[in-house]
C-alpha cells in the first residue's frame, strides 16, 4: 500500500495541474500497489476536484476507490487522539488534518512511505522519531 496525500489525487485526475506528469509517471512506477488515503485526504481533494473541475472528477476519484485502486483507511479512536496532538505539535507549520491523519496511518500500520508534492512531510517524524520517505 501507498499511503497517498491529497495532491496526488487531484493531480492523478486533473490535467491542468501541475504535477499531473508526475503523478501519473509515480502511479505507473507503482502499479502493483493500490494507494491508501484516509477520510480527510479524500474529503479534500474531492472538494478540490468539485471545485476546479466538477463532478466529472469527483466520479472519477470515486471510481478509483470503486475499483479498488484507492483504499480509504478508517481511523481508530487512538488515531484521532494522535492527530490532535500532531497538530499540536506542528501548529507553527501548520499541520492540517490530512496531513495529521497521514502521519497517524503511517504509526498505526507501520507504513514508511507517502505520495505526496507537499514539502512538510519532510518536516513531520513518526514517533519514533523517524521520518516517512516522500514518494513525488
Amino acid at each position: 500500500m501507498l499511503l497517498t496525500d491529497t495532491g496526488p489525487l487531484v493531480a492523478l485526475l486533473d490535467v491542468t495541474d501541475p504535477y499531473h506528469d508526475q503523478g501519473i509517471a509515480v502511479l505507473n512506477y507503482m502499479s502493483d500497489e493500490s494507494m491508501l488515503t484516509t477520510l480527510p485526504c479524500l474529503t479534500e481533494a474531492m472538494y478540490m476536484l468539485g471545485k476546479s473541475e466538477g463532478y466529472t472528477h469527483q466520479a472519477a476519484l470515486w471510481s478509483l476507490w470503486t475499483s479498488g485502486r484507492l483504499v480509504l483507511h478508517n481511523h481508530k479512536p487512538q488515531e484521532i487522539d494522535r492527530m490532535m496532538a500532531l497538530m499540536g505539535q506542528y501548529q507553527d507549520t501548520p499541520m492540517d488534518l490530512a496531513d495529521a491523519s497521514l502521519i497517524a496511518t503511517a504509526e498505526i500500520l507501520s507504513l514508511r512511505r507517502v505520495f505526496s508534492f507537499d514539502s512538510d512531510f519532510y518536516v513531520y517524524r513518526l514517533a519514533d522519531g523517524s521520518a516517512l520517505e516522500v514518494i513525488r
